[in-house]
């Protein structure tokens, strides 16, 4: 999936998008894109723990093995390996390991690719209500916000709908405007993307949620960038 890249003619291009969506029905769209979701430091600090606890577990099952190992390493001749001396040999591949796999991590899409994808889904999702919450529920008159939320990082996006609209669409309406906007997506177009996912959205608003006239702008249509 492409990287983040905006341009301010694509971001005018999707502004006017929401503009012209709105202005056939009473929904109010909001469009939010971000690098990621989350930055899953837990999880890197999780398989950093891993990669060490099975260390340990390879030094515990086989310690002649790896001891020997160490002593070829070294230059040692069947060296008398004291508790002691066992004990600091394991709190060092502990550490080592530990430390190397973090640093590993630091490198963003091999964190990513490491990260079960139920927790991406879930973070995703954490993310795009909390974003909601903040910028679309119950900030319109008749409960009438909707908000198109895209995370690159992790491939995926969030449609989530204010209580008036909620009622009237059920939730597997917006698989088409979803996988438009995916669709374009996977071929770099991110504005194009959210454009698509826009009148998509904006479409389905328009007949389930006519505009009526006196129907005032509420929410900003500019793309919110996080």
């Amino acid at each position: 999936m492409a990287a983040l890249h905006l341009t301010d003619s694509d971001r005018q291009r999707i502004a006017q998008a929401v503009t012209a969506a709105e202005l056939r029905s009473a929904g109010e769209i909001v469009t939010i894109v971000t690098a990621r979701s989350d930055p899953y430091r837990d999880v890197a600090l999780a398989w950093a723990a891993a990669v060490a606890f099975l260390a340990l577990a390879a030094l515990e099952f086989a310690p002649h093995f790896y001891l020997a190992l160490i002593d070829r390493a070294l230059g040692l001749w069947a060296t008398e390996w004291s508790p002691r001396a066992v004990l600091g040999v394991a709190l060092t591949v502990a550490v080592v390991k530990f430390l190397a796999m973090l640093l590993l991590q630091a490198w963003e899409p091999l964190r990513l690719w490491l990260v079960p994808r139920p927790i991406k889904r879930a973070r995703v999702h954490a993310r795009a209500l909390t974003c909601f919450r903040i910028g679309a529920e119950s900030r319109t008159t008749g409960r009438t916000g909707i908000l198109i939320y895209l995370s690159m990082a992790e491939h995926r996006a969030e449609i989530i709908a204010d209580e008036a609209i909620a009622a009237r669409v059920a939730p597997e309406v917006w698989g088409d405007a979803m996988h438009a906007l995916l669709a374009e997506i996977r071929q770099g177009r991110v504005a194009d993307g959210m454009i698509a996912a826009v009148e998509g959205v904006g479409a389905v608003l328009a007949q389930h949620l006519p505009r009526a006239d006196d129907d005032a702008n509420e929410l900003p249509d500019r793309l919110i960038e996080v």
